[in-house]
């Protein structure tokens, strides 16, 4: 199957729609499934405009609306993962992911589900290290600093995706994964993104639960977006500890949706034979949901997950 991965969406599904149209014509293929890495930014009205995180300036409706009212629908399945500039009110309603309009799913704070076999997680918002053990305590109307902190990730969602047993095929995050510039081309990166360097030399870039993830997971594919640059990198895992043996990771970052930027790649899949092309929820995720549950809170104090020095308990 073909799927298109999009960086940074900002709301532009209009053009995002247009270059896959141009690249169907011109390579004579049919896109099956357009995956988006986050900055969809889902806003409905302008309501929503005064819970996005932006600059006065950037705040504007661009184009979801016309698609979220009907006036246009989505010619190719789009699965999204949310950003650091998001409609947060309207997507805090669907916590657990859900349809933000006719054909554009959207997979929650974390999600997995399955699409013609293939299996397909994601990771929503970004790390910072202040609100990671925190419950999702933010509720609108948001304050300055809530309507921020809605967006970051939280250690429920990453300990909830360490639970997965099966392999997943393709992984989503906002966020790149730190340490993953180390197995690529380096120099390009900091040749294109010089401001980048001293983060890079100490370490620092990325997500440090999303590295975590990535070698847990150990998915065939990875995408992200967030830094708005392409960026190419494999990863090798030897698992000489275990079953699992040689595997690899290939990540792809992407750029924001821009003139003459690099933002939309489409590649193509295996899949599954005998399976239909359509959305289906995972099985195994929904049972980590249920068995997870009683681990959510509201709160604003530090949450600890299961594990070596806590008494909590993994299965309600």
């Amino acid at each position: 199957m073909k799927i298109a991965i999009e960086g940074c969406c900002h709301g532009e599904l209009d053009k995002i729609y247009e270059t896959i149209e141009y690249i169907q014509e011109r390579d004579n293929i049919k896109v099956d499934l357009l995956l988006c890495c986050g900055d969809f930014q889902a806003v409905r009205n302008r309501s929503d405009l005064k819970c996005m995180a932006v600059p006065l300036k950037y705040q504007k409706l661009n184009t979801f609306y016309k698609y979220y009212s009907g006036e246009k629908e989505a010619p190719v399945l789009t699965l999204f993962i949310g950003g650091n500039h998001e409609a947060s009110n309207y997507l805090a309603e669907l916590p657990y992911g859900g349809w933000v309009a006719p054909k554009i799913y959207y997979l929650g704070y974390a999600g997995v589900v399955n699409f013609g076999g293939v299996r397909i997680a994601g990771l929503s918002g970004i790390y910072k290290g202040h609100d990671y053990l925190k419950g999702h305590f933010e509720k609108p109307p948001y304050g300055e600093d809530t309507k921020r902190s809605v967006y970051h990730i939280r250690n429920l969602e990453v300990f909830r995706l360490k639970q997965l047993s099966g392999d997943v095929d393709i992984m989503l995050s906002h966020d790149w994964p730190r340490g993953i510039y180390n197995h690529g081309n380096t120099n390009e990166l900091l040749r294109y993104k010089p401001f980048f360097r001293d983060e890079v030399e100490a370490n620092k870039l990325g997500s440090r639960p999303a590295e975590d993830l990535m070698n847990h997971l150990q998915p065939k594919y990875w995408f992200s977006a967030h830094l708005h640059v392409k960026f190419a990198a494999m990863v090798e895992y030897q698992n000489e500890d275990s079953d699992r043996g040689l595997r690899t990771t290939r990540f792809l970052a992407l750029d924001k949706c821009l003139p003459k930027r690099k933002f939309l790649q489409v590649i193509d899949v295996p899949q599954q034979p005998n399976t239909p092309m359509r959305l289906t929820f995972d099985k195994e995720w929904l049972t980590i949901l249920h068995s997870t549950n009683h681990l959510l809170t509201t709160s604003p104090t530090t949450q600890y997950m299961p594990g070596p020095g806590c008494e909590d308990r993994l299965i309600n």
